[in-house]
Parts: structure tokens; C-alpha cells; sequence
């Protein structure tokens, strides 16, 4: 009704004026009547709630509260550290240690890569490999990494579709690498402020394999089923067992 005082996501207001879709002026708004409204204190987003209160002090309460928390969580995202901001915030003071969680396709590789790794420690920054194991990126992994500000690193393994998506979420980030000192010399290199620009992998599409055929001559076929995305000919191609890579090359 007009009058009614209330709270539209983090913004709290009062019905000033209403209007219908004829913009002809109205004074309540039953169920399924779209309306247009006058008194709000801020644009909320599109599909946040919006709820009458019993007063406009309950209604401002509301919003203060709403604000203070999308700041906390802003500011706990902004914090998130990557390779490409570490040196800025070596250099601002804001980082002391960088923790890293490595996964990758056997111990051996796993080992190498904490042991190198590790050695990179400087005056300035402490580098903290706080777990290390073998096997796929998991969310798991990613919640560890939110919770203590780490990067996750990959080698010869991949995320999930389903993990990938908790990790842009939690802002993490996770480098993934085919070769030992490849991830060595990023990691020197974000710290030493001369880390060359990332180059992105792009997923274009995914597939799981369903049988496997053996033809004289040829090979073996292995015969899918289209997950997301597309596939494409001549495209290059990751096969994973339980997220490790096991054959990386092109489709025929």
C-alpha cells in the first residue's frame, strides 16, 4: 500500500507512489499486479527480495544490517590473493606467507614440486605449502584454500566442471600445470614482481566416455557422450581418469 514502509535488498524505503502498467496512479498492490514504485533508496538487483516491514525504523535496521554484511563479504573476496596481485601486496605489506595446496597425478611429482617449492621462501614472504596429495581437485581443496587464503596448484590434474565453479565463486585461484618448473618459475617470478602475463585454458566442451572399441588397424574409439558444451574436430583434448590427466592431444 502506499505508505508502506520497506526493505528492497540492501535499500530501505517507503511506498511514496504507485503506478500500474497503464500508469495510472494506485493505492495498494494485490497479487499478480505489476506495479511501478516511488521511494526507494538505492537500486536493488534484480531478483533481490522485496519485503514490507512494520515500520521504517524496523525497515532502515534491516538495510544497515544487509549493507554491513555485502561489505564484509566484498572485502573478504578482495582479499583473495592470486599470483598476479602477491607482489603488490608483498610490496603494501599485506602478506606475509603465501599458502599453496598442491594436487597432482602421482606422490612422486607432488614430492619434487612441495620440495622446490618450499625453497622459494624469502625475507619478505614466507611460501607455506599447507597440504599436498595426489589426486584430482577437489571442492575440498577449494574450501581449504578459501579458508586460508591459498592458491591451489595442478599438476597433470583438472577440476571438476562442478569445482571450478566453487573456486570463481570463492575467488580462488587455481594454476594448472603440465611441467614442474613451469610452476616453479611463475611462483619465483609473482613474487619477484615479473610474472608474465597468464595464459587462460578455455574449456569449449566436455565429454564422458561410455565404451571403448577396438578396430584392426585404426586403434581404439572411444565413443561418448556430450556433457556440456561441443565438441570440436581437430580440437585438443585432455582425457582425465578420477580428475588426472591420462592422454593429452588432439581429436582425429
Amino acid at each position: 500500500k502506499v505508505g508502506d514502509s520497506f526493505v528492497a535488498g540492501v535499500f530501505p524505503g517507503r511506498v511514496r507512489a504507485m503506478f500500474n502498467d497503464r500508469g495510472e496512479k494506485v493505492e495498494a498492490a494485490t497479487p499478480s499486479i505489476p506495479v511501478e514504485i516511488l521511494g526507494f533508496s538505492g537500486i536493488p538487483n534484480a531478483g533481490d527480495p522485496f519485503q514490507v516491514t512494520e515500520s521504517e525504523k524496523e525497515a532502515r535496521q534491516i538495510g544497515t544490517k544487509r549493507q554491513e554484511l555485502k561489505k564484509l563479504e566484498e572485502a573478504k573476496n578482495l582479499k583473495k590473493i592470486t599470483l598476479d596481485n602477491l607482489y603488490d601486496q608483498i610490496k603494501e605489506g599485506q602478506v606475509k606467507e603465501l599458502g599453496v595446496i598442491i594436487k597432482g597425478d602421482v606422490h612422486g611429482s607432488v614430492e619434487a614440486l612441495q620440495n622446490t617449492l618450499e625453497k622459494l621462501s624469502t625475507p619478505e614472504i614466507k611460501l607455506n605449502v599447507i597440504h599436498a596429495s595426489a589426486g584430482a581437485i577437489n571442492e575440498s581443496d577449494v574450501r581449504l584454500a578459501s579458508a586460508s587464503n591459498a592458491i591451489i596448484v595442478g599438476f597433470n590434474v583438472r577440476p571438476t566442471p562442478t569445482t571450478q565453479h566453487l573456486a570463481d565463486r570463492e575467488k580462488v585461484e587455481i594454476r594448472k600445470y603440465n611441467i614442474i618448473y613451469d610452476a616453479v618459475d611463475d611462483i619465483k617470478s609473482a613474487m619477484e614482481g615479473t610474472l608474465a602475463p597468464n595464459l587462460e585454458e578455455q574449456t569449449i566442451g566436455t565429454a564422458e566416455i561410455r565404451e571403448l572399441f577396438k578396430i584392426s588397424k585404426i586403434g581404439v574409439i572411444a565413443g561418448c557422450r556430450v556433457a556440456d558444451g561441443r565438441i570440436r574436430r581437430n580440437a585438443s583434448v585432455r582425457v582425465l581418469r578420477d580428475g588426472v590427466v591420462v592422454y593429452t592431444g588432439k581429436i582425429s
